[in-house]
């Protein structure tokens, strides 16, 4: 996930459109109104800093990072600000040398560091160590938990169970296997079968440690009467196979996660992938199935998900403009889960508005190039905080699509993370994954990543209409999923099964390939078609209940790599589609209403035809200045957030979109409207109105707003209102008479 800030510079203080005059300040505003939506926890930030004016977000829950000692201090200063506070601490590394040099136990346990085969340690940097955690370091996490929850926490946030596939190799990892496989270790790279063992104990591991911790806090809540929660902010499992990490991931609701945060950023998801034999960044594409992914774990298995965003990432070397761009695409893409309405709008605050990042992309720069970092632009800055404050209000029961076929599942299984080192890694760029998912996507199919391990759950599958899979690149966790996936072909799917049976790991240790068990399998998939009553050569498609079974032994992974690879997938798909009356349709964009928000992207490397055009009065919610937008083609590549006009009836007084918290909004009998605006130090903020009628004036802070900084457009009857936003709030008051 993203890390603490390299630079904490300060910003210099601009405004987004044009100049504005400071306002002064008469008085001090009157106390922050209640926000009665704080409770739910819509939205939240982690942050390591202590609080700071230029980062007063107003989200529901600060999220204080780190268990040192300023961690009682940085929660009792959020608290004070009105924020409902959490802790997030790193469950893989940290600051956490008391546990390796013995100060906690009286124990040395630096060779439970993650060790490479050539005995380098995997450091976050100096000896900050990736652990290979054994049972006393799960008491470790629990002392610093306790500190948090002492201190007032609310919740903790336990963040990234993360080990290294390249990992495997220190003295404590060897222990743990002889414990947990009652044999001697064996090098993860000596083949397959010793790679998917390694995995499979990684994943063990950080499910025991963060059991333990779950289990404390349970206690800890029962022995005081609190209710602390406990969720794990964590990667997808898509990029953690791409990027060959093993993490417990669909396990963790069962160990006791309340829930997640799912930690999709342009970080993880401009990372390549292959589409007809193309390789480059597709990162709203990939987001959409990141994020997919984690939405369908909690779906499954019950608990709260944030889906994150952020509007930079790690790395600092990128442009404003390149950062903006990706925002927008990952964002769009989380929106496009509706059954999600919580969002953690950005980590680290400090180091997007504080921090200096380059004008021009590495991409673009002239050999030698001297390039200048700057503060946010003050565009990006109002534009992110008028988005920010929209997603406090996206739990809208009003929900519609358009866009191609819905009720289509790709299956994926954590044993994707299995099958990433030596000597026989699955492909680089994740096709068996990408191969079957990316041509649904790229037609306007929102195609939803499908957790194979919750395939037994009651209803896990029963909205899906067909399913895509493949044993190609991860295998099955157990063999009942097998049966839960026979009854829903008989009882009505469709099934498209791709892949020849060639991966190695088909050969590996487990309950299909047992020689203790009642029958050894050549491959899992065999097992499969056993269980849906075909012969294990059967391809072609086959009627099985009410349902059908297509068989291909094309590989998904060869299938990226060729230039009629999707329309070989999407070929299977339509016939899967038509042998259950499910109507199959493409479309060169996707369309999801949430109540008066439009959520559209215009998709590249798709269908051809005409592009699709919104018509209406919408809020460009991706616009700082909130123009009205009457006409809105989804040109290739484009993202849109709009707010539709014609859906939010009555004629005002109502704050339709801004770029700061509005709070105590009141109408007066008089004709006059006010409201406390809050927002990060000098961000201009955009607020855009709702009135029966033009206003005479308009105050802030007892001072007349300039005309200048304000505009009435009479075809809406919208007011939009500019001005500095400040920390400790300002008082708006509109006069209609």
């Amino acid at each position: 996930m993203t890390r603490p800030g390299r630079t904490r510079l300060v910003i210099v203080a601009t405004l987004a459109l044009a100049p504005l005059p400071r306002l002064s300040r008469a008085d001090e505003p009157a106390a922050r109104p209640a926000d009665p939506g704080r409770r739910l926890e819509r939205t939240c930030f982690q942050t390591h800093a202590r609080w700071d004016g230029k980062i007063q977000l107003r989200s529901d829950v600060a999220i204080c990072y780190g268990i040192d000692s300023s961690l009682p201090e940085r929660i009792a200063q959020w608290k004070a600000q009105g924020y409902v506070t959490h802790l997030m601490t790193g469950v893989s590394w940290g600051q956490y040398q008391d546990y390796l040099y013995g100060r906690f136990d009286g124990v040395r346990h630096v060779d439970e560091a993650q060790t490479e085969r050539d005995g380098k340690v995997i450091s976050h940097g100096g000896d900050v160590y990736y652990m290979s955690p054994g049972e006393s370091y799960g008491k470790f996490l629990c002392q610093g938990v306790k500190r948090a929850m002492d201190a007032g926490a609310e919740a903790v946030h336990l963040e990234e169970p993360e080990f290294w596939v390249r990992g495997g190799y220190s003295e404590g990892f060897k222990r743990e296997w002889k414990a947990h496989f009652g044999e001697e270790w064996i090098p993860p790279h000596s083949s397959p079968d010793a790679q998917y063992r390694a995995s499979e104990l990684k994943y063990f591991l950080y499910g025991r440690a963060l059991k333990q911790v779950f289990d404390f806090v349970k206690t800890e809540n029962a022995r005081t009467g609190r209710h602390v929660k406990c969720y794990v902010p964590t990667h997808s499992l898509i990029n953690y196979a791409h990027w060959k990490i093993v993490s417990p991931e669909s396990s963790l609701i069962k160990v006791g996660a309340d829930g997640f945060i799912a930690q999709v950023w342009t970080g993880t998801a401009r990372t390549p992938n292959v589409y007809q034999g193309v390789t480059k960044e597709r990162t709203f594409e990939t987001a959409f199935f990141e994020y997919g992914a984690m939405m369908n774990v909690v779906q499954a298995n019950g608990g709260t998900v944030w889906f994150l965003n952020d509007p930079i990432e790690d790395n600092p070397n990128h442009s404003w403009d390149d950062y903006k761009t990706n925002w927008e695409s990952t964002l769009t893409a989380s929106l496009l889960w509706p059954q999600v309405w919580r969002y953690e709008v950005m980590p680290w605050p400090e180091r997007i508005f504080h921090g200096r990042y380059p004008t021009v992309d590495r991409a673009q720069r002239k050999r030698g190039q001297r390039v200048e970092r700057v503060p946010i632009p003050p565009a990006y800055g109002t534009e992110l905080m008028t988005v920010i404050n929209a997603l406090n209000d996206m739990d809208q029961k009003d929900i519609a699509w358009d866009c191609g076929t819905h009720g289509i599942g790709v299956v994926v299984s954590d044993s994707m993370m299995f099958q990433r080192g030596e000597p026989t890694a699955s492909d680089e760029h994740l096709g068996s994954f990408y191969g079957l998912a990316l041509p649904l996507l790229k037609h306007g199919i929102p195609a939803e990543p499908v957790q194979l391990e919750n395939a037994t759950t009651k209803g896990a599958l029963a909205r899906h209409k067909v399913l895509v899979m493949t044993y190609e690149g991860m295998k099955p966790m157990s063999p009942d999923v097998h049966d839960a996936l026979a009854d829903w072909v008989k009882g009505g799917g469709a099934l498209v099964y791709l892949g020849d049976d060639s991966d190695p790991y088909n050969a590996v240790r487990a309950w299909w390939n047992d020689p203790k068990g009642p029958r050894i399998y050549k491959s899992p998939r065999s097992h499969l078609f056993e269980r849906l009553g075909l012969p294990s050569e059967a391809a072609g498609s086959h009627k099985v209940g009410a349902g059908t079974v297509l068989y291909d032994p094309s590989g998904p992974a060869s299938l990226t790599y060729r230039a009629d690879g999707a329309a070989t997938l999407l070929s299977l798909v339509k016939r899967a589609c038509e042998s259950i009356g499910l109507g199959f349709t493409e479309t060169n964009h996707l369309t999801l209403r949430r109540g008066p928000y439009v959520v559209a992207a215009g998709l590249d490397e798709s269908i051809g035809g005409l592009d699709a055009v919104l018509k209406g009065r919408f809020l460009d919610l991706f616009d700082a200045g909130l123009p009205t937008l009457s006409s809105v083609a989804l040109t290739p590549g484009s993202r849109r957030l709009l707010l539709d006009l014609d859906k939010i009836p009555g004629p005002g007084p109502l704050v339709l979109a801004s770029a700061c918290k509005v709070l105590g909004a009141k109408a007066e009998a008089g004709g006059s409207y006010s409201f406390h605006a809050e927002g990060p130090d000098d961000i201009e903020s955009v607020v855009c109105l709702r009135l029966p009628s033009p206003p005479r004036s308009v105050k802030v802070d007892g001072q007349p707003l300039p005309e200048t900084a304000r505009n009435w457009e009479a075809s809406t009857k919208t007011l939009r209102v500019r001005f500095p936003n400040k920390s400790a709030g300002r008082r708006v008051e509109i006069d209609r008479n």
